[in-house]
């Protein structure tokens, strides 16, 4: 493979002076490189190999761990610190928990990029700023990885939607009705609202509600266990 768009999501050592890497390539998703002699002091791709920046990429091999070849940064972004940078944690996350290995998403990958971007020009944001940016993000993830049910209509009977009803999201059988009394009750037009990604800023009640309906989502598929970056989130900023 040779000039791939990656970005890194995780290093680590590897002997005395290489690193293995976990990077996310827009033509093949997540794959497996060895970096070797990177850790030298005198090793170009020292400056390179970081994380949340655009890079471009070349490797070989056969086995499932390749051997990186040649690896430029690609610039345009600014390096994330504070919130930001627990933001991009929090996605590296999501990748690694719910990406095999070798599944191209290209969609998926403009979306994490367009999502890094976000996050680094924002450098000084509060929490509630940041919240449409993981909110985009999950909404492509979930919908790349086909794990976002059809909102507009019910999922056994294909029936649409109504606005005035009451239903309840089932992660394997989609939009159900149910009482309006249900704890996991949802309205009708607040679905359909959120059928195509979520809200726009500003509309606090479809914020709660996308935020809600991730949640619940990305429990499911990561068979209830908590985000290491998710429970920091939570603890310290409420997001």
């Amino acid at each position: 493979m040779q000039d791939e768009s990656i970005y890194v999501l995780h290093s680590y050592p590897w002997k005395e002076t290489s690193l293995l890497l976990d990077v996310f390539s827009r033509q093949h998703g997540r794959v497996a490189l060895v970096a070797k002699g990177a850790k030298r002091p005198a090793s170009a791709l020292r400056a390179v190999l970081m994380g949340f920046q655009p890079c471009t990429a070349s490797w070989s091999g056969r086995s499932e761990v390749r051997t990186l070849t040649r690896a430029e940064w690609a610039g345009g972004l600014a390096p994330l610190a504070g919130l930001p940078l627990l933001c991009g944690f929090y996605f590296n996350e999501l990748l690694v928990r719910l990406l095999v290995r070798e599944d191209a998403h290209e969609g998926l990958f403009d979306a994490y990029h367009q999502g890094i971007a976000a996050l680094a020009q924002r450098p000084h944001a509060l929490a509630a700023e940041l919240e449409p940016v993981l909110r985009d993000f999950e909404f492509a993830l979930l919908r790349e990885l086909g794990h976002l049910p059809q909102l507009h209509v019910e999922g056994a009977s294909s029936l649409p939607v109504m606005p005035d009803a009451f239903y309840r999201v089932d992660p394997d059988h989609g939009v159900s009705p149910c009482r309006a009394s249900d704890l996991a009750a949802v309205r009708g037009e607040v679905l359909l609202a959120l059928r195509d990604g979520p809200p726009p800023a500003g509309d606090l009640a479809l914020a709660r509600a996308a935020k809600a309906l991730m949640r619940n989502l990305l429990h499911y598929h990561l068979s209830g266990q908590m985000l290491r970056t998710r429970q920091l989130l939570i603890d310290l900023h409420k997001l």
